[in-house]
């Protein structure tokens, strides 16, 4: 007995011997230590205002994130959000209705707050930052809580949003949203509405997967100088509202199952070229009346889609199941099929390589793993297989243009850059670890690249839904008296976030 005590202990000591020798900062073994990116300047570590966070199970926080200029000083605000109805348990829990908004400035000035309370969202939810009226300032698009009306409404925070007794909470209804248009300048309700085409809803896929996806996008359906239009995606249904939230169209699939429903976030873009968006769901392309293009079930797992320029400048669908590129009328462009996509988690096209002609798809092939295949356009073949480093859940791929718009993007995942013309990824310094792991699956650097502070570069603004702090990097030397101010487009407006 004493022999195989000693034995034992023997093994374990060598064990903790050699883990003591990995590398701290590595949580993959198959991804060695990296030393931090010399070029990275944190520009600004930004503190959420303190008025605005909140403490939950012994844990403070902020909450989700959106940018835009709210006030049009041609400077990028902040927005942070919490909800309300989450799952009780489980990978869903935290908050699915958005009932507490807080915007403020780059230097921490706090603009104005609506309603309170709440929790970090369960998913990146249903709040956008876009000029909805043309005034020059960003306005708030959002699902807003409106608990059961019963009794005379009150304001128990003091911010002048009616609050009502609420029922037994439902996650799974949509029942006690309306959606909004708030002024960004200061917050106030500019247009409401509760069409039935969203309350009605409620969740019918089994494990609620791509129920709680729900996300609001900007879009442009009728034509108009520019988007003005809302498109709500709700697990099976797709509603598209204009610019006075009136209801345009609706469009709902058949298809709930997990990893056989449609793209858990869709994508807008003008794919036929007449001056108006479709949605790209991944098994179907909707036209700007709610009519399809084409409905097709492609591969499983279609989680992440895009409608962006392919092949010779050609505007296609981009679809991650089993790796598709399609075109208008629904023809395949590239099918990369089951063997080499089992998994099409999440999919990005841009400039990633500038030895290469035409922009480059990175696709993450095997799910929620560190893989990655490139594709180039150009041939519609891959060019390279890659691992990137390990970060929870392993998603979170962006393309920034950290060199200027005329060089090739990096790629940013989980708090490091990516040269995938030489394979090389950096770590960002000062940048903590995510500190959601204890907290919620959420825990990780989101991120949305934009020009926000100097030169035409492009800056990444990093935050974790459960902490208090948005960094900002940008690459040095920075020169802020180039800054033209800043300007948004569909990558800041529609952010690709994922988890």
């Amino acid at each position: 007995m004493t022999l195989r005590f000693n034995s034992i202990l023997s093994i374990l000591v060598v064990v903790v011997t050699f883990d003591s020798l990995l590398p701290a900062q590595s949580a993959e073994p198959r991804i060695p230590h990296a030393p931090p990116r010399e070029d990275a300047l944190l520009h600004r570590k930004l503190p959420i205002p303190e008025p605005f966070l909140i403490r939950r199970n012994e844990h403070t926080f902020g909450g989700d994130i959106r940018i835009g200029d709210l006030n049009g000083d041609g400077r990028c605000d902040f927005l942070v959000y919490r909800c309300n109805h989450g799952a009780p348990t489980g990978a869903h829990r935290g908050g699915m209705k958005p009932c507490f908004l807080g915007a403020f400035e780059m230097d921490g000035t706090a603009l104005w707050t609506a309603g309170g309370g709440g929790n970090h969202p369960s998913r990146p939810m249903s709040v956008a930052v876009h000029d909805m009226t043309g005034d020059g300032a960003a306005d708030v698009i959002c699902f807003w809580h409106r608990a059961s009306r019963t009794g005379l409404p009150t304001c128990p925070d003091g911010s002048g949003e009616p609050s009502y007794k609420a029922n037994e909470p439902d996650w799974q209804s949509l029942a006690d949203v309306v959606i909004q248009i708030r002024d960004g300048r200061n917050g106030k309700v500019l247009r409401e509405a509760a069409p039935k085409e969203i309350t009605d809803r409620r969740r019918k896929d089994p494990v609620g997967a791509n129920w709680v996806h729900q996300r609001l996008l900007v879009a442009n359906f009728r034509g108009t100088d520019g988007p003005r239009d809302i498109v709500v995606k709700l697990g099976d249904t797709y509603v598209a509202i204009d610019g006075r939230l009136t209801v345009l169209w609706t469009y709902r699939t058949e298809l709930i199952k997990y990893s056989h429903c449609p793209a858990y976030i869709p994508a807008v873009g003008d794919i036929d070229g007449d001056g108006r968006d479709e949605l790209n769901g991944g098994y179907f392309v909707i036209d700007d009346d709610g009519e399809p293009l084409w409905e097709r079930q492609l591969g499983r797992n279609m989680d992440s889609v895009a409608i962006t320029k392919w092949d010779d400048g050609n505007v296609r669908a981009i679809c991650s199941g089993f790796g598709h590129v399609m075109d208008a009328k629904g023809e395949v462009i590239l099918s990369l099929g089951e063997k080499e996509v089992p998994h099409g988690q999440e999919v990005r096209v841009a400039n990633l390589r500038d030895d290469l002609p035409g922009p480059e798809m990175v696709l993450r092939n095997t799910g929620h793993t560190t893989d990655v295949l490139l594709v180039s356009s150009a041939t519609n073949k891959i060019v390279d297989r890659l691992q990137l480093n390990f970060s929870p859940t392993n998603v979170g791929m962006e393309p920034v243009y950290w060199r200027g718009p005329d060089r090739a993007a990096l790629l940013y995942n989980g708090g490091w850059l990516w040269d995938l013309k030489r394979k090389e990824g950096r770590r960002l310094p000062d940048l903590p670890p995510p500190g959601g792991n204890q907290v919620h699956r959420m825990g990780f650097y989101h991120a949305i690249p934009a020009n926000v502070c100097g030169d035409d570069r492009e800056e990444l603004v990093l935050w974790d839904p459960t902490a208090r702090h948005i960094y900002i990097y940008t690459a040095k030397p920075l020169d802020e008296s180039d800054y033209q101010g800043y300007v948004a487009g569909p990558r800041q407006y529609n952010p690709r976030l994922m988890d």
